[in-house]
């Protein structure tokens, strides 16, 4: 009898000994599939990386996202302050970004926010047609190249009525974003409608810490204060950062790959 226990010990020690080998396998094997992505992000300056960040309070929340990335991703953060998708065309930055593209990279794609400038003939888009049109051909020809096209719908301001309710700024804007990414079959990360949440979570008062609000003097590199509700600080730029990844490991297939656990 104790013969058969010994032998029964063996084979179950064999066996475990057999799946921590295979697991092992499997889980190097994945390692060894994972490559390199560049990530081009385009878009105006809520995304945009800000100059002198010892300094400057403001960030782009895509100037935060490689904090959240592991090193198989790199990202390079085209964004430009003040730009629509009308600018970023004519200017040739799209045409610069567009060169670059090889199979596998990601496109993250945000604009509204200046499109929407009808007293700037260079920025301005009507939305239903010129920044619809303009969304697409990001998408297509990033595609052309075997890029991978992600929409992004446009951040909140932080704009609250007298009875604290959260009111809309971009119009029909994000409407077009979605129907695009519907249109087109694209990736759609909705931050119009998660910032707006992140907004309401922190209240009236309290998210004016996601934005730009000093007091004169407060702090050297605004000495005359600063009243900010569209752009974001550190703390804002981290959060928007954190719900966009966590959006984009959901929706975009594969891209837990590149995500830091």
């Amino acid at each position: 009898m104790k013969h058969y226990r010994i032998i029964l010990i063996l084979v179950i020690v064999l066996f475990q000994s057999c799946d921590k080998k295979v697991e092992q396998k499997e889980e190097e094997e994945t390692v060894k599939t994972i490559e390199n992505v560049l990530i081009y992000t385009i878009g105006d300056s809520t995304m945009a990386d800000k100059p002198n960040p010892d300094e400057n309070p403001e960030r782009g929340w895509c100037q935060l996202l490689p904090e959240f990335l592991n090193d198989y991703a790199t990202v390079y953060n085209h964004a430009v302050n003040g730009r629509s998708t009308r600018s970023f065309i004519t200017e040739g930055r799209w045409d610069s970004v567009q060169k670059q593209l090889k199979k596998g990279d990601y496109v993250f794609i945000q604009f509204g926010h200046n499109d929407q400038k009808e007293n700037s003939p260079k920025r301005y888009t009507n939305p239903h047609t010129a920044y619809r049109n303009n969304l697409t051909k990001f998408v297509k020809e990033a595609r052309a190249k075997e890029a991978i096209p992600v929409l992004f719908t446009s951040i909140v301001r932080r704009n609250f009525n007298t009875d604290s309710t959260l009111i809309d700024t971009h119009g029909v804007y994000p409407l077009e974003a979605r129907l695009v990414a519907q249109e087109q079959d694209v990736p759609l990360i909705d931050l119009q409608y998660l910032t707006e949440k992140l907004e309401e979570s922190y209240g009236v008062e309290a998210s004016k810490k996601l934005h730009l609000h000093y007091a004169p003097n407060e702090i050297p590199y605004y000495p005359e204060g600063k009243e900010d509700d569209t752009h974001l600080s550190v703390l804002g730029a981290t959060e928007v950062a954190k719900l966009a990844v966590n959006e984009l490991k959901e929706k975009v297939e594969g891209f837990n790959s590149y995500i830091k656990k």
